[in-house]
């Protein structure tokens, strides 16, 4: 897959908010430490379009952004952050939980995990809740590059019997530096859109 073009299409609160186009949609949650803009912008070789911040819970609409005018990437706000305040973190939960249960364009949900630590009892909450609504998931293990071969072995082992992966499912190990993993997730973005 070639990167052409990528515009910030939309950001909503709403279902009225959201784009009209019926265009394939790949949503991408995960914590608000974990580098989902890092992720962004290394899937789409862009250095600064998704803003990454130092401060943790930046995201605060479901962020747009068409691709090659042909899908969306759909950035949502990060879950888990404590310095957002309950009603804020309530509102953003309702705000996902809106877009997954109605969004008939969702292909696939890329869940963000950091790799060089355990699956955090957030990360398996989503991943229980997107397979309620059936929903495939590929998690993507962000930090490549901070893991050794040895410590890369037991992560693999760790994620695979902590999130129990269903048959639609896969795990990516990804490095935002590196870019390693963003092959086998442009695959996984072209095999949705056949």
């Amino acid at each position: 897959m070639k990167i052409n073009s990528v515009e910030l299409s939309s950001l909503a609160v709403r279902q009225s908010q959201y784009p009209i186009d019926n265009l394939p949609e790949f949503l991408l949650v995960g914590r608000s430490n974990v580098g989902k803009s890092s992720f962004i912008n290394a899937l789409i070789n862009r250095k600064n379009f998704a803003h990454t911040s130092s401060k943790p819970g930046k995201t605060q609409t479901l962020n747009f952004y068409i691709v090659n005018n042909n899908f969306y990437l759909v950035d949502v706000p990060g879950y888990g952050y404590a310095a957002v305040n309950k009603e804020k973190q309530k509102k953003f939960g309702v705000m996902i939980e809106e877009y997954i249960t109605n969004r008939k364009d969702l292909k696939r949900v890329f869940l963000i995990v950091d790799y060089h630590i355990k699956p955090m009892e957030d990360d398996l909450i989503m991943y229980d809740f997107l397979k309620y609504y059936n929903i495939p998931v590929t998690i993507v293990a962000t930090k490549l590059d901070k893991l050794s071969n040895k410590d890369l072995a037991k992560q693999e082992k760790l994620f695979k019997e902590t999130f129990k992966l269903q048959d639609t499912d896969s795990i990516i190990p990804f490095s935002s530096m590196t870019k390693k993993g963003r092959e086998e997730i442009y695959s996984t973005i072209e095999a949705s859109l056949e």
